[in-house]
């Protein structure tokens, strides 16, 4: 009878120690989180377009924040530094080249400018009180005369009188003069004078030889009225003209008249209403 009872314990305990093993191999325990942690976010597919439709899902790109459009660009106006003439200078050529124009009929200055070469204005500049010094000599040549300095010193006051606004000294010495006079028998050509100037870079004359001839292309020797006519022309190249096409001027390639004509003057005042320097834009 106890042993019946001893056989029965045994066998409950076996059996007791089984289904422990039973129960370990088969029943795991939840997974516990600390307060305040977060556990790992589960990979969810979020199918696509393509992926109902049977084919192999496609990765979405993350949104990308578009780049900012880049600022305009300033506008540079160049100044005169830039190497280049300044606005300012480019306004100041417009009107003067406006206002050559509006004298055409009344002056030959549109001419003038037209053949230069250079497209630039040629004068003294503030002359008035610091006359142009000038070397008027004798001469030993054929048929030079005294009176031939006279009539250059009367057509140099014709000029004066005529309100060109620049002043000439007929007394200076070769080695001081700016400007100087020579004489010479004859011109091959047309001419019996020549007026060989020299400027700066903003047009305004710095010096000058006038050489006059005392006979004529023919070889006909010139008289002092003669003289008197030729140098004013030459002296109106002096203080900056140039050819007139008109034969009723003085400063017509070979002189027809005797004295200034009312464009001659007109021409003359209005160059030393502007101010000298290149007119083309590009300079």
């Amino acid at each position: 009878m106890v042993d019946r009872r001893v056989s029965m314990v045994v066998s409950g305990m076996l059996a007791f120690v089984a289904l422990a093993a039973l129960w370990s191999a088969f029943v795991r325990p939840a997974r516990r989180v600390k307060a305040g942690s977060v556990p790992d976010a589960p990979v969810v597919a979020v199918p696509s377009e393509s992926t109902a439709t049977g084919a192999p899902p496609v990765a979405t790109p993350a949104p990308v924040s578009p780049a900012p459009a880049p600022a305009p660009a300033a506008t540079v106006v160049p100044g005169a530094d830039a190497g280049g003439p300044s606005y300012i200078v480019l306004l100041a050529r417009s009107e003067i080249r406006r206002r050559i124009r509006a004298s055409a009929g009344l002056t030959y200055l549109n001419e003038v400018v037209a053949a230069a070469p250079d497209s630039t204005l040629h004068r003294w500049d503030d002359r008035l009180s610091s006359p142009v010094r000038v070397y008027l000599p004798s001469a030993t040549v054929a048929n030079f005369q005294p009176a031939f300095l006279d009539q250059v010193r009367s057509a140099f006051a014709r000029w004066e009188a005529a309100g060109v606004p620049v002043r000439f000294a007929l007394d200076a010495d070769s080695a001081t003069a700016e400007v100087k006079f020579q004489w010479r028998i004859q011109f091959e050509g047309e001419r019996t004078g020549q007026t060989d100037l020299q400027w700066d870079d903003d047009g305004r004359l710095t010096s000058g030889v006038v050489t006059l001839a005392t006979f004529d292309p023919k070889g006909q020797p010139l008289a002092p009225d003669d003289v008197h006519v030729m140098a004013m022309h030459e002296i109106g190249h002096l203080i900056g003209l140039d050819h007139s096409p008109d034969a009723g001027d003085i400063m017509y390639a070979t002189p027809k008249v005797r004295d200034l004509s009312g464009r001659d003057i007109a021409t003359a005042l209005l160059l030393y209403q502007l101010s000298p320097g290149p007119l083309r834009v590009g300079r």
